[in-house]
């Protein structure tokens, strides 16, 4: 059974950090692509960052210098640690392992990042 379990959320002023965990179990990922999306109230879940299974990065532009995405293989953790946050990263974050050879996609429940101006 795969279970992603995100924590590290909360509330936060501008301009500051939080970094997210991801823990996962049932999956390994040397064969997904594991990521972070979030979602603001009434905008659609949007991708903030990516590791592929060989350790290639992606980030949105919105995040792009400020965000970065690091995972412990052995301990099948990821992280997500935000910097400079704004209040326009305000959102429910989500962990994600998406499927490389597979169509295998699944999501953890969320946490919700707040960042107060």
């Amino acid at each position: 059974q795969v279970q992603l379990v995100e924590s590290g959320g909360g509330v936060v002023q501008a301009g500051g950090s939080l970094r997210l965990a991801c823990a996962a179990s049932g999956i390994s990922f040397s064969i997904f692509t594991m990521g972070w999306f979030r979602q603001a109230p009434g905008k659609q879940r949007e991708l903030v960052a990516s590791i592929t299974s060989g350790g290639t990065t992606n980030f949105a532009d919105s995040v792009k210098g400020r965000f970065t995405i690091s995972r412990d293989i052995s301990k099948k953790m990821l992280y997500l640690q935000m910097s400079s946050l704004k209040p326009e990263d305000t959102a429910v974050y989500y962990c994600n392992a998406r499927g490389e050879f597979t169509l295998a996609n699944y999501w953890g429940q969320g946490t919700q990042v707040t960042v107060s101006s």
